[in-house]
């Protein structure tokens, strides 16, 4: 393929923001590398916030009930197995030529997404048929699809002075505060990590959803909260860069923790049989957690109970640059699916 691309990305939001925040940085992306994107969304009401100013060269489009009559693009993006339209898929196998179709998957850590990375599905029955779909894996080593990191964002966090942000934004710190973000599923252990941080005179920065009004309304001594508003994607980055500790959740905001490069906690989706404790353990195996900072990750996730002291911080501090640095040596997710495609960006 040359020249300039037409991309349909589809998503579907299931019950939280992380699949729509992976899919909007990835138009994004692909809009600010010469590509036309067509984001076809089954509830984009959370792009009011997330991106109140809409990206050029992205169209959003409304998940098609039924048949719509376009050409399908270039290249086609099922977003985490979301289950094209069977009419849009029809017009894909009557294309010539026919679409690129990829699935975008979840992100993992376990050692089956480096075996499950680029394996192709040809389509033999229904409307696809004659079409082959390919699975396109993110992931944290080389044998795998890397993460989402758009050009020039390491520089841009090297040169970010994080206390001018906070104060711009009525948030600055007290002498002697550290400062801690705060993005998390419904969690029984609030009540034992506000006494956790409390050990530590600490500004809490609670994002909305189901922990802000109970980590507001927590008294307790050394700990302070403030309730923040939705912030678009840009500004929660920046949050991220700008807090000594972060607390994350899903897929989006954890993998822009670890851009930021500070020490982080990830609330994990949960999943029936905790069969989402796997995907965990083998993530903080992959990037060598200290045990006691392992700990405090399971005690948050509620495998254990959450420690009574983040003592592990410091080694968290000191590994969470390194970990970064690591990352940041694999090419980028959209870089290395256009490689993977066969074009250039």
């Amino acid at each position: 393929m040359s020249g300039p691309l037409l991309w349909d990305v589809f998503c579907r939001v299931i019950d939280n923001h992380g699949d729509l925040g992976v899919c909007w940085r990835l138009a994004r992306d692909l809009a600010a590398r010469g590509s036309a994107v067509r984001l076809w969304v089954d509830d984009a009401a959370a792009l009011a916030w997330m991106a109140p100013e809409r990206a050029a060269g992205v169209e959003l489009r409304a998940w098609p009930d039924g048949d719509v009559a376009v050409r399908p693009g270039d290249i086609v993006i099922e977003a985490f197995g979301c289950e094209l339209p069977p009419a849009f898929v029809a017009r894909m196998a009557a294309r010539q030529p026919a679409p690129r179709w990829i699935n975008l998957e979840y992100l993992s850590a376990e050692d089956y997404v480096e075996r499950s990375h680029g394996l192709a599905s040809p389509q033999f029955h229904g409307p696809g048929a004659g079409l082959t779909k390919h699975f396109f894996y993110p992931g944290f080593t080389p044998r795998t699809g890397g993460l989402l990191r758009e050009p020039g964002l390491l520089d841009a966090i090297a040169g970010f002075d994080g206390p001018a942000w906070l104060a711009r934004h009525g948030w600055a710190p007290q002498p002697g505060e550290r400062v801690v973000s705060l993005f998390a599923y419904a969690n029984p252990a609030l009540p034992a990590l506000l006494d956790a941080l409390a050990d530590s005179p600490t500004l809490l920065l609670a994002c909305p959803g189901p922990l802000q009004a109970p980590a507001v309304a927590a008294d307790r001594p050394g700990l302070r909260s403030v309730a923040l508003p939705y912030l678009p994607q840009h500004d929660y980055d920046r949050l991220l860069w700008a807090c000594d500790l972060n607390f994350v959740r899903g897929e989006d905001s954890f993998v822009r923790a670890q851009w930021a490069g500070k020490p982080w906690v990830w609330h994990i989706y949960p999943q029936q049989d905790d069969a989402h404790r796997a995907k965990l353990e083998a993530f903080m195996a992959r990037a060598g957690l200290p045990e006691d900072w392992r700990a405090v990750w399971r005690g948050w996730n509620g495998f254990s109970p959450l420690p009574a002291t983040l003592a592990g911080l410091t080694d968290a501090a000191a590994g969470a640059p390194a970990w970064r640095e690591k990352l940041a040596t694999q090419p980028d997710l959209l870089t290395q699916l256009l490689s993977f495609l066969g074009v250039s960006s």
